[in-house]
Parts: structure tokens; C-alpha cells; sequence
């Protein structure tokens, strides 16, 4: 085994290498960005070293500069993670002829199979089932057009050095397929420096399911069942299972042993997944090898009892697997979703920023959580804006689903927008609970899924200022007992006022309209006043992180959480959060605001501007693309008009709330 390794990535499967290591008695080296320089891997290494600047292209993607610290620290040993250099075959070559182990497969399988177009070429060669396509290396314009007419419509472009649903898109006319296509190589020269893609068949309603293999330098492969990954959102996986719903152990048996043979044709050593696109009837056809970990291997470990990362290092290290194809068990189901730093209401849009609160669920036999943050890092603007992977695991599917459910509602995120209120609604939506979803439900069905700001219950206004006056009350106590007087009867936080009972003045934000309540009485005991309403609550008081208390002659048991800014309120099925502000502070939103003017909505690169001064544009018209956290964002026009100026140029960084163009006054 190594004595050192050097981990050449960052975020969650950095930290996940690093504990990994530690277990072993592995020492590591982390490397870090400027934009990392506080980052939790950095953190948890026994060394941490700089590479450059914040773009990846300046440090997590320069293999010589990675190189350069391997051998200042003295690693022999480099794991790449997933993502940057990961799937590198010139880096894993160089780490090679530096004398090092690269931690994943040889240069020559990767070279094989990091190309989707040689992948499904060498597939096809050896009798695997592929979906009909184009592969080939002439990418002029004008032959790709007359092959996607020829292939047929639907049809969909992918990226062919690609990965993690980057630069794809999907044509379903001729006449759409040349701005689609500059549209996807812009997309896949800046993720992964190729503008190379390949063509296949759209097929309407598949499954995506993928088999974890592993081969060692003795000669043996093995796989490690399915996972399913169906339940996708732009060709982003977003719920992650094993085993899947729909594969039959005769299915399982004949994917498997696909798998396995796919690994072998290239001399494939550690960690890979086969992915294979499954249709309604069980027919499965070949659409990539990712020759890494996956993000989503944690459903795997849980599952089988295994540690992937171990079973990596020790093949690199030499050692035969672990265990044969007979001895690998599989037991109770496992889930995975990822928690991110987006806006699902404005199109999943990538968010950065301060986590001011971050809370997840305590970890436990049932729960897993694989995080790179914690409370008060800051997510940035230059890479992918997850916050962690929350993994469950039980008996059975139900089973796991529960405990998804509950681990889902013990999380919060203040700071930038996330997407955990997306996932709740997502994860009772009865394509995910009967598991019948497929790739392409989630991008025809999004409205289903998005959360929607209810109406507040009555009940639960009342809850959610209990909680904000059981908050209050402690406070005030905390800051009399530690005053110089704290037996004070000043500190008594009831409200009381010479003359006349105690009267306290809530007020929060919620849907954009204020709610006020006049709150009487102290100590979980209050009386609500609000619109003409009144509402008694009675022992209210937090038992076993929940809030309990009768609310007129019902008794209720919510998750709240309530501090200075905000509360929340949680009823078992969907989350309420409101902001607490002061009354005199309050003005309604102007609705007309930025009628006028089109502005960024995140820092970013402006990489297309479609509109001139003096231009007529009409309601949703797209006027500018940016770039932003590896991703595409189209800019459209807020109203019809006519464009007044434009101040954002092609090439030109701007930040978060720039104006990029104004309309002429109607």
C-alpha cells in the first residue's frame, strides 16, 4: 500500500479520498485553487499545496503543475477523483512516465474510451448493442447535417470527450440542427477543450442504467450490480438508486456480464461504470464507459458494504480485488440525491455565495452524507455548485424512500438558493415512488415538480411564530443570565407592560406580501391575533428537535427552526419559510422594476450577443448568452420593444446585476 497519495481534485470526493486514506494510515496532499485556499479539503489534508488561480484551467486542469507538487511532497501515488484530469489519457500517461501510479485505469484503456465516439466504435466492433449513429472523425458543418438527416430526427448531439451532461442537445428538426450544434461544441470546448461530438438516435422514453465494474492487474474484472440514474433533468442525473426498480435478476445477469466483457475488450483496471441506455421492453444498448468513479458510487458502497476508494488504491497498489464476482453481496436499497447551490424557479440557475446556515441530517447507520462544505464556506462562482450528497439506505425501497423524505426535511440552506424544497416535492412524485420515470419526464414534466409557494395554513403561521417567540424568549434570558444583574426582572421576556398585558408585534415576509401577528402571553403559552383571527396555542415548548404545541384543539408536532432573520416550518410533507422583518421597514416591490433592461443574472463570460441598438425584439426573444459555472445561460428579452443600448460585449466578464441592455421607454 502507498504511504502517500496525492488527491488532484477538491470538493466532497476529495474529502472522501482524504478519510479514506486516513483509515489506511495513508498520509495525503491536497492541492488547491486560490478560490480553495480555505476549502474543507485543503483542511482535512496532512499537506496542502497551491497550483493557481481560480479557473480550473489555471490549476485543478494543469497536470504539470500537480506533477510538480507529487513530487516536491513526495506522493507516489496521484487519485484524480472525477471530473479535471480525471479522464485525462495525456495525464495518466505523464503521471506514468513520472514514476508515479496513476489511480484508475491505464493511458491506453482510457484513450479507448475517452472518446464517446471510439467507445460506441469499439462496442460495435465487438457485437455490443449500440444505438444507431454517427462517430466519425470528420466534423465539417456540412457533413454532420447530412448525417443527422440521414440518422433521422430525434437526434441528439453529445460532446464526444463529454461527460456529466455537458454538451448535449437534442434536435428534432433539420432545420434546427446547425445553431444546436455550435450551441453544444461552444458548451464542450469550454468544459472539456474539445469541440469534437458525436450523433445518435434520440430514443423518447428510456431508462439509464449503469453497472460499477472493476478490474485488477491480475486479469480479473468483476461488476458490482446496477445503478439506476433515470431520473434526469437536462441530462443531469438527480435521483441515483440501487438496485434499480425495473432490472430483473435475469436482466441484471445479462447486463452484468455485458459490463464485464466491455471492461475486458480494453484491459480495464480499477474503478469503471458501463452506462447503458434500457428500453421499455428490457432492450439495453451501449452508451459509455466512464473510466472513473462516479459521483453517484456511494449507493453502490452502501449496498455491497464496500469501500471503493479502498478497493481503487489497493489495485493501483497492486493487489488483486478483493473479492470474486460469487462473493460479491448486495443487500437492502440504497437512494442519492444532490444537494445544490441553484434556483429551480429560474431554470435550476447555478448560485454561489456564503452558506450563512447550513443544516443537514445527523449521519447514522441509514443516513450518509459526502460533503465538501460546511457552515460559513463560501460557494463559488468557478465550479460545480454542489453542497453535498445525501445518501439513505434501508430494507427495502419504501423503506429508503422514508428516510430520504425525513433526511431531506432536516436540511436547510441559507445563503445562496437551493434546490432541497425541488427534491421533496420530487421524491413523492409518484413516477419516482412507483419507479417508473425515464430520462426525458423530468424536461417534459418540470412543472409537476417545481416547488410552489402555497398558502400559509393558518396553523402554521401560528406554529411558525410560536417557534420565533420561543426563540425571542431564550435569547432574552441568555443575555440576562449572563448580564451583571441577572436576576433582573427586566429580563423576564413576557411582554409585560404597567397597566395592560404584555402585547408582542410579529411580522414576516411571505410570497411577497407581509403577515403581522399581535402575539399575548409568555412561556409557549400565547394567544394570535392576525386579520380578525384569533388562534390559542398552548405547552408549546421543542421536545426532541420538534416543535409541539395545541393550536386551538389540535395538538401538532412540526420541525421549526427560528432565529433574528427567518423561520421555518416544516409539516411532515413540504417546508414554509418566512423572513422576519420590521413592520416600519416594509415597501411593496415595484413590479415594473427592470421592465426596461436585461441584467446578469450570476457573474459570467458574455459568449453571444444577439441584438443591436434600434432592433425591434418581441416577449422572450433570446438577446444574449452567457457562460457561467460550465453552463449556457440564455438571457431574453423581459417585454416586446426596441432596443435602446446595448453595453456588454462578446468575450466581456461581467458581474452578477450588470445591465447588458436596456429597451427604449414604451
Amino acid at each position: 500500500m502507498f504511504e502517500k497519495v496525492l488527491i488532484a481534485n477538491r470538493g466532497e470526493i476529495a474529502c472522501r479520498v482524504i478519510r479514506t486514506c486516513r483509515r489506511l494510515g495513508i498520509r495525503t496532499v491536497a492541492v488547491y485553487s486560490e478560490a480553495d485556499a480555505g476549502a474543507q479539503h485543503a483542511r482535512l489534508a496532512d499537506e496542502a499545496w497551491p497550483i493557481g488561480g481560480p479557473r480550473p484551467q489555471d490549476s485543478y486542469l494543469r497536470g504539470d503543475a500537480i506533477l510538480e507538487v507529487a513530487k516536491k511532497s513526495g506522493a507516489q501515488a496521484i487519485h484524480p477523483g472525477y471530473g479535471f484530469l480525471s479522464e485525462n489519457a495525456d495525464f495518466a500517461e505523464a503521471v506514468e512516465a513520472a514514476g508515479l501510479v496513476f489511480i484508475g485505469p491505464r493511458a491506453a484503456s482510457m484513450r479507448k474510451m475517452g472518446s464517446k465516439a471510439g467507445a460506441k466504435q469499439l462496442m460495435q466492433a465487438r457485437g455490443v448493442p449500440v444505438v444507431p449513429g454517427y462517430t466519425g472523425e470528420d466534423q465539417d458543418p456540412g457533413r454532420l447535417q447530412i448525417e443527422a438527416d440521414g440518422i433521422g430526427y430525434p437526434l441528439m448531439i453529445k460532446a464526444a470527450h463529454g461527460g456529466g451532461g455537458k454538451g448535449m442537445r437534442i434536435v428534432r428538426a433539420s432545420e434546427d440542427f446547425a445553431a444546436s450544434l455550435e450551441s453544444c461544441q461552444r458548451e464542450a470546448t469550454s468544459a472539456f477543450g474539445r469541440d469534437r461530438v458525436l450523433l445518435e438516435r434520440f430514443v423518447e422514453t428510456p431508462r439509464h442504467i449503469e453497472i460499477q465494474v472493476f478490474g485488477d492487474s491480475h486479469g480479473q474484472v468483476i461488476h458490482l450490480g446496477e445503478r439506476e440514474c433515470s431520473a434526469q433533468r437536462r441530462y443531469q442525473k438527480v435521483v441515483e438508486e440501487s438496485p434499480s426498480p425495473f432490472v430483473t435478476p435475469d436482466l441484471r445477469q445479462r447486463m452484468g456480464q455485458a459490463a464485464v466483457e466491455a471492461a475486458r475488450a480494453i484491459d480495464y483496471v480499477n474503478a469503471g461504470t458501463v452506462e447503458f441506455i434500457v428500453g421499455p421492453r428490457g432492450d439495453f444498448y451501449f452508451m459509455e464507459i466512464n473510466t472513473r468513479l462516479q459521483v453517484e458510487h456511494p449507493v453502490t458502497e452502501l449496498v455491497t458494504g464496500l469501500d471503493l476508494v479502498e478497493w481503487q488504491l489497493r489495485v493501483a497498489a497492486g493487489e488483486p480485488l478483493p473479492l470474486a464476482q460469487d462473493a460479491i453481496e448486495r443487500q437492502g436499497h440504497a437512494i442519492e440525491v444532490r444537494l445544490y447551490a441553484e434556483d429551480p424557479s429560474q431554470g435550476f440557475l447555478p448560485g454561489s455565495g456564503k452558506l450563512e446556515v447550513l443544516r443537514l441530517p445527523a449521519a447514522s447507520e441509514h443516513v450518509r452524507l459526502d460533503t465538501g462544505v460546511v457552515e460559513g464556506d463560501t460557494v463559488t462562482i468557478h465550479y460545480d455548485p454542489m453542497i453535498a450528497k445525501l445518501i439513505v439506505h434501508d430494507a427495502d425501497r419504501p423503506r429508503a424512500l422514508a428516510r430520504l423524505r425525513e433526511a431531506l426535511a432536516d436540511c436547510e440552506v441559507v445563503g445562496p438558493k437551493s434546490n432541497i424544497a425541488f427534491l421533496e416535492k420530487l421524491v413523492r412524485h409518484p413516477e419516482v415512488v412507483n419507479g417508473t420515470i425515464h430520462t426525458a419526464y423530468l424536461d417534459r414534466h418540470l412543472e409537476d415538480v417545481l416547488p410552489k409557494e402555497d398558502p400559509l395554513p393558518p396553523a402554521l403561521l401560528a406554529l411558525a411564530a410560536t417557534a420565533c417567540l420561543l426563540h425571542d424568549e431564550d435569547a432574552t434570558h441568555a443575555r440576562t443570565a449572563a448580564s451583571p444583574d441577572p436576576h433582573s426582572p427586566w429580563g423576564i421576556a413576557d411582554g409585560w407592560r404597567l397597566g395592560h398585558g404584555g402585547e408582542r408585534l410579529l411580522s414576516f415576509l411571505y410570497r411577497g406580501e407581509r403577515l403581522e401577528l399581535r402575539a399575548h402571553g409568555s412561556a409557549g403559552d400565547y394567544t394570535l391575533e392576525s386579520g380578525g383571527d384569533t388562534l390559542r396555542v398552548g405547552g408549546a415548548a421543542f421536545v426532541a428537535g420538534r416543535l409541539v404545541a395545541r393550536v386551538g384543539d389540535q395538538q401538532q408536532r412540526v420541525r421549526a427552526r427560528a432565529d433574528d432573520q427567518r423561520v421555518l416550518v416544516h409539516d411532515g410533507d413540504q417546508r414554509f419559510t418566512l423572513e422576519r422583518v420590521p413592520a416600519f421597514l416594509f415597501d411593496e416591490a415595484d413590479a415594473a422594476a427592470g421592465a426596461d433592461r436585461l441584467t446578469a443574472p450570476m457573474p459570467g463570460r458574455v459568449v453571444v450577443v444577439k441584438a443591436q441598438p434600434g432592433q425591434a425584439v418581441e416577449e422572450g426573444q433570446e438577446l444574449l448568452v452567457m457562460e457561467a459555472m460550465k453552463m449556457e445561460l440564455s438571457l431574453r428579452a423581459p417585454r416586446a420593444g426596441t432596443v435602446a443600448k446595448v453595453q456588454a460585449a462578446e468575450g466581456e466578464f461581467v458581474e452578477a446585476d450588470a445591465v447588458l441592455l436596456t429597451l427604449e421607454e414604451p
